[in-house]
Formats: C-alpha cells, sequence, structure tokens
C-alpha cells in the first residue's frame, strides 16, 4: 500500500534533523520503498511518497518522531481509483 507522509520540522529540531539526513540519507527501513521524496525549498516541510505495510511505515516515522510532525496518508493512484469506482458507477 502507498503512504503520503507529510513531514514539519520545527524551529528547534530543523537544524539537528537537516544534520541527521545529511549524515545517514535518511534510509528506508527494511520493508519500506520509496518511492519519491520532495523537500518545499526555504521552508521546514516536505513529502515522502513510500510503499509499505501500515507497522512498516511506523518503523520509517519512528526514526525521525523526536524531530518532525508528521501526517500519515494512505494513497491510491488512477488506476486504483478506476478499479474502486467502477464497482460503484
Amino acid at each position: 500500500m502507498k503512504h503520503m507522509i507529510e513531514w514539519a520540522f520545527s524551529s528547534d529540531t530543523y537544524e539537528r534533523g537537516m544534520k541527521q539526513f545529511l549524515e545517514t540519507g535518511g534510509p528506508d527501513p527494511e520493508g519500506v520503498k520509496t518511492i519519491g521524496r520532495w523537500h518545499a525549498p526555504g521552508s521546514k516541510y516536505g513529502f515522502h511518497l513510500v510503499e509499505a505495510d501500515p507497522v512498516d511505515v511506523t518503523k520509517l516515522t519512528a526514526q525521525w518522531a523526536s524531530l518532525v510532525d508528521v501526517t500519515i496518508t494512505p494513497v491510491i493512484d488512477d488506476e486504483e481509483a478506476k478499479k474502486g469506482l467502477s464497482a460503484t458507477f
């Protein structure tokens, strides 16, 4: 299942978070596949699209939990949405 993870650093954690990202590259834990990751330039937030079981998404976000606020939204692509919609319409 795909999940869109939105993160936001606070002013207090931004510098520490950027250093952690530069040192580690933000690797995926086992079971998580990054589809894409985007940073909003000049801000403290960004987006990370992953494919994983919800338990494995928790492993990923736990690595950053002390530094960022996260919102996790399960998402589907157009083809998946068409399959679901065609059952109704």
